[in-house]
């Protein structure tokens, strides 16, 4: 069976709207920055991200068979990019003295982005790699 016929779980749609919930979480908080604020919908958004990351790992998993190799090919790449992209903004929450529950909450977030979206490409990579039966 070639690749692009056959029928996958919605990873990717999990995934993003997994990364929809925590960029929207983030937006939030920093909309919200130097007034009092409340962290409770952020942090709901946050653990709704964090969810449907899990589930989009659990339906990602139970695919076979599926190219591996050439998943955590592309997945090993694409994560020391993001994870060097999130250090980076970490980094500059941190110099700017975001307080700590807001810094929580948007760390919380780039771990999520830092994550997601190299598992979100390699899926879409690996996907279409034939692969024996």
């Amino acid at each position: 069976m070639r690749p692009f016929e056959r029928k996958f779980p919605p990873v990717v749609v999990a995934a993003m709207v997994g990364l929809t919930l925590a960029i929207t979480g983030g937006v939030l908080v920093v909309a919200q920055m130097g007034e009092k604020q409340s962290l409770a919908v952020p942090t709901g958004f946050m653990v709704g991200a964090i969810v449907l990351e899990l589930a989009a790992i659990v339906m990602l998993v139970t695919i076979r068979p599926f190219a591996w190799d050439r998943f955590f090919l592309v997945l090993g790449w694409t994560l020391l990019a993001y994870v060097l992209q999130s250090g980076i903004i970490e980094w500059s929450f941190i110099i700017n003295d975001v307080p700590g529950r807001p810094l929580a909450v948007l760390t919380a977030g780039l771990v999520v982005f830092a994550t997601i979206v190299p598992l979100m490409i390699a899926f879409t990579v690996a996907r279409y790699q034939s692969v024996a039966p």
